[in-house]
């Protein structure tokens, strides 16, 4: 992995302004030399790092959100996630606090996973990936969503839940690559 600027495929970034805004992200436009000499302009979606949470109950049930998204028409059943603020102290907190946010569950612990660039041919997302366990109700809050969100959460069996993904049946990339991972990392009942 190369991000050397030295190195002969890299491009060299002349002006960059954003070209559209909107609630979530940017759109931004780099002026750009390419690699051969070439100037051209790239566009790209700029938004703040992510949290995306694998959330375990004690019983073993993975906690997920059920979320109308317009892009493809439908509700999508995937993992609790989203952005960063800039009041969040770490990332272990921004993930506690969309937990909470999105589901209205608190986590006994949480374990960060790993962190992916899910679309760099398009978008700079960095998306911070975590475990949390001992998920329960939490007495005191409700779910806080922003004004375009219209989640509701539910619960699976975990190992349903992983064999849908597996079989391709789960189509939100955000769960596919925190199922993935969790499974590399853990045998899918606790341990490492």
């Amino acid at each position: 992995m190369s991000s050397d600027p030295d190195d002969d495929l890299a491009w060299e970034t002349l002006d960059s302004d954003i070209d559209y805004s909107c609630p979530g992200f940017d759109v931004r436009r780099d002026d750009v030399r390419l690699s051969d000499g070439t100037e051209t302009d790239f566009h790209y979606v700029d938004e703040p790092p992510a949290v995306v949470i694998l959330p375990l109950t004690p019983e073993g049930d993975v906690v997920l959100v059920e979320e109308w998204r317009q892009a493809v028409g439908r509700v999508n059943r995937g993992l609790p996630a989203g952005g960063v603020e800039d009041d969040d102290a770490d990332l272990t907190a921004a993930a506690h606090r969309e937990l909470r946010e999105e589901t209205g569950y608190e986590a006994e612990s949480v374990e960060k996973l790993n962190a992916v660039e899910p679309a760099n041919g398009f978008a700079n997302s960095v998306h911070h990936y975590f475990l949390a366990r001992g998920c329960t109700p939490s007495e005191t809050a409700d779910l806080d969503l922003d004004f375009n969100e219209s989640i509701r959460p539910a619960t699976a069996d975990y190992a349903r839940f992983r064999d849908a993904v597996f079989a391709g049946n789960v189509r939100d990339g955000r769960a596919v690559i925190g199922v993935s991972m969790y499974e590399h990392t853990h045998d899918g009942h606790g341990t490492e």
